[in-house]
């Protein structure tokens, strides 16, 4: 169903996979990658979303790395260049309103991603108007957004037993959005860990939780960007 893509990326250029829906066209979504890379899992996120009817692509921050090993996935996650993943993602952000022919789109991450998905919100406030964090971190001292910049609405979907990004963590980041008049609502699934809608980790995957982090999604989604 997708395929890999190169975009432009602020004078060169990004690489990523793009899934399309049958009628070749739809809203648009930016799906970010996992401390892994963009690995089958991301692709597979992309390709839902165009069974489902929309526009997906993942831009590949890695530039072609894939790690499987936590501590591997560590290194390269706090290896990242910040202002290199700014400008892959404005690109793929670019890329997408074109491929959509919609001026607004939505972003979606994991882990990693759920909070490079806040970042990019906070970048590019012209386009993007839906945010889904998905147990999202920020661990980048160089990276923390200025939620005041935000326009998009934020959807956040955490775990109960997330050492990484903890409950109390996301209804204080909810809090804080609301503070500056932010539509933002934070979602804890209980007995969920990081990482829960990843159906390639069956010791973290929670199918009903991942069920309903899908369907809130894509009726989040539907809501802002039609």
């Amino acid at each position: 169903m997708g395929e890999m893509i190169e975009f432009p990326s602020n004078g060169s250029n990004a690489v990523g996979y793009l899934a399309t829906p049958e009628g070749g066209t739809g809203p648009g979504v930016i799906v970010i990658q996992e401390w892994w890379g963009l690995v089958d899992h991301i692709r597979d996120v992309c390709d839902r979303f165009a069974a489902a009817g929309f526009v997906a692509l993942a831009p590949d921050l890695y530039h072609g790395v894939t790690v499987a090993e936590p501590d591997e996935a560590g290194k390269a996650m706090m290896a990242l260049r910040m202002d290199q993943a700014a400008r892959d993602m404005s690109g793929a952000v670019d890329e997408v309103v074109r491929q959509s022919g919609l001026p607004h789109i939505g972003v979606i991450g994991f882990c990693m991603g759920g909070g490079l998905a806040l970042v990019l919100a906070t970048q590019r406030p012209d386009a993007v108007s839906a945010v889904v964090a998905c147990y999202g971190v920020i661990p980048w001292p160089d990276a923390q957004p200025d939620y005041s910049a935000l326009t998009a609405a934020v959807l956040g979907h955490y775990a109960s037993d997330d050492d990484f990004f903890t409950p109390a963590a996301a209804e204080a980041l909810g809090e804080q959005l609301r503070g500056l008049g932010k539509e933002a609502e934070i979602i804890v699934y209980p007995g969920t860990d990081h990482a829960f809608f990843n159906d390639t980790r069956p010791e973290v995957y929670n199918a009903a939780a991942a069920a309903e982090v899908w369907e809130r999604s894509l009726a989040f989604f539907r809501s802002h960007l039609s």
